[in-house]
């Protein structure tokens, strides 16, 4: 499979107090550059959605494009939005999608994500820890860029009741689940900056 890795740096910040979380500094580096360390080496395209500090994430080499749906909208369309901004400007037929608040993304994830796709011939795999599905962890079908402008142009916001009505495999990661951790609140951005390299 060719595969565009999508790292979503599209979000308000508003639990850490409305800043940038991907560029926030997690042991000396901005987070988005432990994101991008991890991911680049698993896809063939490394794309960024970002809709403020644009300069500040092009600094990183790889394209940063921004929402189209929901711009100028308070709180804009969510991680969907990303998502549709990815599928539009993606060179390869697959799409895989990373929060930039996950520093610590499996090194196997686009791996084990292709190959239950490819088994299960599935629109989308999304990883999943223990009972808990993790959606913007996600491999998608660029094909599906239609469908997805459709269901945000009727309204529709939530990941989950987008993909209800397409082919999802969900993809188990028990054995990794600490790798799926988000940094939300700068107290849990102070608490993994003092814990040692794992």
């Amino acid at each position: 499979m060719s595969i565009t890795g999508l790292v979503l740096a599209g979000g308000q910040g508003r639990r850490m107090g409305g800043v940038d979380k991907g560029l926030q500094l997690l042991r000396g580096r901005e987070m988005v550059a432990w994101v991008l360390e991890r991911l680049s080496p698993q896809v063939d395209e490394i794309l960024v959605n970002a809709n403020q500090n644009i300069e500040a994430y092009e600094r990183f080499g790889h394209r940063v494009i921004s929402d189209r749906v929901g711009a100028g909208v308070p709180g804009g369309a969510g991680p969907l939005a990303g998502l549709h901004a990815g599928l539009s400007a993606a060179a390869h037929p697959w799409v895989v999608t990373v929060p930039c608040d996950s520093p610590f993304l499996p090194f196997d994830l686009v791996g084990r994500l292709c190959q239950y796709a490819d088994e299960h011939s599935a629109d989308i795999a999304v990883a999943r820890t223990h009972d808990q599905p993790h959606p913007v962890f996600a491999l998608v079908k660029s094909a599906l860029l239609p469908h997805l402008t459709a269901f945000l142009e009727s309204g529709g916001r939530k990941i989950d009741a987008w993909y209800a009505s397409l082919a999802v495999v969900e993809v188990p990661f028990d054995d990794q689940a600490d790798a799926f951790s988000n940094i939300n609140t700068r107290a849990e951005l102070e608490a993994w900056d003092s814990m040692p390299p794992g």
